[in-house]
């Protein structure tokens, strides 16, 4: 039995070599990896010996030729086959041990060049490892370290490698070269500033954890990260604290932190089912905190909450005293991690690049039955050319800065959506209705409900879309509304802009709706 050996990822391969060697297995290698296993006293034959041709080209060629592909390639129960090796005086392959140019670290590094990164772009191991995987009945591939031992576990046993794990592993080397050719593509997309939707779409994830369920205990699920750099995303948070995230939480948790991207002024927002319950900003943290608590003291209850800034001692000692699931912020002053966590079921989670936005050329998928549905993501929140007062009364600087508080927690709400704000702190939230007027019903009522009977008196109301008739409007008057933003576009926004200057109401145009379904 011969075995191939030419790995990148050196984890374990000399206590693997050592075994096979001890187990009769003469092993060919290549470059590094013979040098490592002739260091370490393994005996290995090198590539250019069987092949009797030299490795040239810095190493870019060395495994390509027809004795290593043959010998990997042949059918042991084809008598052609094995008759041509016999005349061309080649020995068949058995193993076959590799693992690729580390490309995704390279292209992961500061700096890199793309001569760098197209320089570790692997061409030889590729070849080889579908060669072997194609020949799986009679080959056994490797790509993996984890591998090793299953392997020689049956070599030991059974002096041969079973045909299913063999299938197994050839299952695994179309799912290696897979992810590491779409790491290329990715790369070289990104390289030419490309940002088109492809014909194909081919996309690569790495498992971060498997889940206990994912929405409903019935459903299985596990998190996956992009590769590259992530800052600001929760795959780089820290976990000081708690169980590990669900699948609900890091939905959740996600969605409050894309709102909390919005803010550059000290801002908090409380999160639950993947809507907004709570949104406050103020020049200090531990106010905007008090603004998001005291919008909504009911639904934070078992909710998220994410910070902008430091969480103090003083917010910590507030938070401690009610249930909550998730917290996530920059950082933490010492006093106030100890005591969050002393709680055991709270996760706490520390995340240094909250601020960072998404790159405005990600793509938002849905999976549909039977397709995807994908979509740039929605990074703008309207053009200041398309920014419009429509009404006679002009909207105060206030005004002004709660209208655009409001559109960017409103961005977040699942339509149809409506967020009432005062001084730059959430009042009402009034997600996910069939139409346009049930959840400013909604807001209206809770506001008065949780907050008190003035909650709503000279308000902001924001909506995710334009208005069809005058009915929210109207609705809004009587609530003491003063001034709307919508982005308008409705074939009677005429109704809406007159019902508005009848009531003395300032509304603002913005051009651009925010759907979110």
């Amino acid at each position: 039995m011969r075995a191939l050996v030419s790995v990148s990822d050196k984890t374990g391969i000399v206590e693997f070599a050592k075994e096979l060697t001890e187990l009769g297995v003469e092993i060919v290698s290549t470059g590094g990896t013979y040098h490592k296993l002739k260091e370490e006293g393994i005996e290995a034959m090198e590539i250019s010996e069987l092949t009797g041709f030299p490795e040239c080209l810095d190493g870019r060629v060395k495994t390509l030729h027809p004795i290593v592909h043959a010998g990997i390639l042949a059918m042991r129960g084809n008598p052609d086959h094995m008759n041509q090796l016999k005349e061309l005086g080649i020995d068949t392959i058995d193993l076959v041990i590799v693992n690729l140019y580390p490309f995704k670290a390279t292209i992961m590094k500061d700096g890199v060049t793309r001569a760098e990164a197209v320089e570790n772009i692997d061409i030889g191991g590729p070849t080889m490892l579908r060669s072997a995987a194609k020949n799986y009945q009679d080959v056994a591939v490797i790509t993996d370290p984890a591998d090793y031992e299953k392997v020689l576990t049956e070599l030991k046993s059974n002096k041969e490698v079973s045909l299913d794990t063999k299938f197994y592993l050839m299952q695994k080397v179309f799912m290696h070269t897979s992810n590491y050719d779409t790491m290329i593509a990715d790369y070289l997309k990104k390289e030419r500033e490309d940002y088109s939707l492809p014909e194909t779409l081919t996309m690569t994830f790495e498992k971060v954890q498997d889940m206990r369920y994912g929405e409903n205990p019935h459903q299985k699920a596990a998190f996956y990260r992009q590769i590259g750099k992530q800052k600001g995303s929760l795959v780089d948070a820290i976990q000081h604290n708690g169980k590990e995230l669900s699948f609900n939480n890091i939905n959740d948790t996600n969605g409050a932190l894309e709102l909390l991207k919005e803010f550059s002024e000290p801002s908090v927002v409380a999160c639950k089912h993947g809507n907004p319950c709570g949104a406050g900003s103020d020049a200090d943290i531990y106010k905007a905190w008090r603004k998001a608590f005291e919008a909504d003291k009911t639904s934070v209850f078992g909710g998220i909450v994410v910070s902008n800034r430091e969480i103090t001692k003083q917010m910590a000692e507030e938070m401690h005293e009610i249930f909550l699931e998730v917290i996530v912020a920059p950082s933490y002053e010492k006093e106030a991690l100890e005591l969050l966590c002393t709680k055991k079921n709270i996760r706490v989670l520390e995340l240094k690049d909250i601020d960072v936005p998404q790159n405005e050329h990600a793509l938002d998928m849905k999976k549909v039955n039977g397709g995807l549905i994908v979509q740039t993501i929605d990074s703008k929140l309207y053009d200041e050319t398309d920014f419009k007062v429509v009404t006679k009364v002009q909207p105060t600087k206030e005004q002004l800065e709660d209208m655009v508080f409001g559109m960017r927690v409103v961005k977040y709400v699942k339509s149809n959506g409506i967020a009432v704000v005062k001084n730059k702190q959430t009042v009402g939230i009034g997600p996910g209705q069939v139409n346009r007027i049930w959840p400013t019903i909604q807001c209206f009522e809770h506001a008065e409900e949780l907050i008190g009977p003035d909650a709503t008196k000279e308000a902001v109301l924001a909506s995710d879309a334009f208005f069809p008739f005058d009915d929210v409007v109207e609705v809004a008057h009587k609530a003491g509304i003063t001034a709307i933003i919508q982005p308008g576009g409705a074939m009677r926004d005429q109704l809406s802009i007159d019902k508005a200057d009848e009531y003395g109401i300032t509304m603002v145009f913005t051009g651009m709706r925010h759907f979110k379904h």
